[in-house]
């Protein structure tokens, strides 16, 4: 089953964020042909520094145009889409939610139709996310009823359901992905708790702690979260219409991670507990057995050697700016 996708004409969507960057790189090294439909590029997120974009062939569309996707799917003949792209801070949600609607849901719906009427596509991979399971969502299990009575949860809930409708409904060949915290080197929306910790790390700041810092979540670190999907894959003809959840069992409280972090590095962070988050769940943890026992799949990279890693990114980043 090495290199199931060498050949194949790949679609991501949000390849050039963060997520989507790590997956294009694990896709080149499958020898899959990469499109990446996305906005311009950050110019210093992995990206870019990694020198994936002469790689592969960039796409600047709108994934709310339904009429592009559609063209950029059937022109450039695609076997396989990956659907990355989100608005995908929750705050920002909070803020716009017409926008994250639109992108989130809207955008899902625009990928899946297309898809369908593509005879060629084989298979669609959806990232959803644990918000995806609402509020109820400790030790959550795949069959639990996906639920958000929050724009960004209500969103990710939305696109998941409607991709497993697709598959209900028209057989499309969809695969539904639920991550906890992901982190690692090129993720430049500084306001999530791992980049922000590290940034006030190295510009020597103090940390804002929006919640009151006890809020718990999973963290898995991003290159396995790449390797998740090339499983999926690589089982698609036994798992379609499934969804996965994908975490490395490591859940930590905010004022744990950050404390984690300094230890690591060798520096402590400073911070302070502002408490003025809005709509955030507080306990969030995935049970990921099925994803083991199904797809072979577990998280094996080393907490301390990728929080290392990660920290040398950010600092290579800092420098740069």
């Amino acid at each position: 089953m090495n290199n199931f996708l060498n050949n194949c004409n790949v679609l991501v969507t949000g390849g050039a964020g963060f997520v989507g960057s790590h997956l294009v790189e694990k896709l080149l090294s499958q020898g899959a042909k990469v499109f990446v439909f996305d906005f311009k590029p950050n110019q210093e997120g992995y990206f870019k520094t990694s020198g994936l974009l002469k790689k592969v062939a960039l796409i600047d569309a709108d994934l709310r145009n339904f009429d592009e996707v559609k063209k950029a799917i059937m022109v450039n003949k695609i076997d396989y889409i990956y659907h990355m792209a989100a608005q995908a801070l929750v705050g920002e949600a909070f803020l716009n939610p017409l926008e994250t609607f639109q992108s989130n849901v809207m955008g899902t719906v625009n990928i899946l139709e297309a898809a369908r009427l593509s005879l060629g596509v084989k298979g669609v991979f959806v990232a959803s996310s644990d918000k995806a399971y609402g509020k109820d969502c400790i030790n959550v299990k795949e069959d639990q009823k996906v639920f958000g009575d929050h724009p960004y949860d209500a969103s990710k809930a939305a696109a998941d359901m409607i991709a497993r409708t697709y598959f209900k409904t028209y057989g499309l060949p969809v695969v539904v992905a639920r991550f906890g915290n992901i982190f690692g080197p090129g993720d430049v929306n500084l306001s999530r708790i791992v980049p922000g910790t590290m940034t006030e790390i190295i510009r020597n700041g103090e940390l804002e702690i929006r919640s009151d810092g006890k809020f718990r979540r999973d963290y898995l670190y991003v290159k396995d979260v790449a390797e998740g999907y090339i499983k999926m894959a690589e089982n698609l003809e036994n798992i379609k219409g499934e969804a996965f959840n994908f975490s490395s069992g490591l859940n930590l409280s905010v004022i744990e991670m950050v404390e984690k972090i300094g230890k690591i590095v060798g520096k402590p962070c400073e911070y302070k507990i502002v408490n003025q988050q809005k709509n955030e769940i507080p306990v969030q943890s995935l049970n990921f057995e099925k994803a083991e026992k199904i797809l072979k799949w577990k998280a094996d990279a080393d907490f301390e050697k990728s929080i290392k890693e990660t920290f040398d990114w950010y600092k290579n980043y800092f420098k740069k700016g």
